[in-house]
């Protein structure tokens, strides 16, 4: 059993820069896949970007070029720094873990955290 914590989110004006970070527990982190998924306000859940356990990561169109995930064995966190945010970036941000499966489909994590808020301002 995997447990994950967002934080990070926050309020800012187009253009800003926000750093999430997920802190795992539980499992054997090093081998845990990771995902990021978000949510516009009325939408449906929506892939960002996921890292496999070997550090090999998979980047939505996008957000190709402004996102960078990074995970951080040692602590069991994976970060997401966000770069020159867009209000269509606004959403509730969500951390997903699989031990056995990577992907771009919700399907293909079995353990997720509540989630952050971050909203982008024009």
């Amino acid at each position: 059993q995997v447990q994950l914590v967002e934080s990070g989110g926050g309020s800012v004006q187009s253009g800003g820069s926000l750093r999430l970070s997920c802190a795992a527990s539980g499992g054997t982190f090093s081998r845990v896949n990771i995902a990021w998924f978000r949510q516009p306000p009325g939408k449906e859940r929506e892939y960002v970007v996921a890292i496999s356990w070997i550090g090999a990561s998979v980047y939505a169109d996008s957000v190709k070029g402004r996102f960078t995930i990074s995970r951080d064995n040692a602590n069991s966190m994976v970060h997401l720094q966000m770069n020159n945010l867009k209000p269509d970036d606004t959403a509730v941000y969500y951390c997903a873990a699989s031990e056995s499966r990577f992907g771009h489909l919700p399907t293909h994590y079995d353990y997720w955290g509540r989630g952050t808020q971050v909203t982008v301002s024009s």
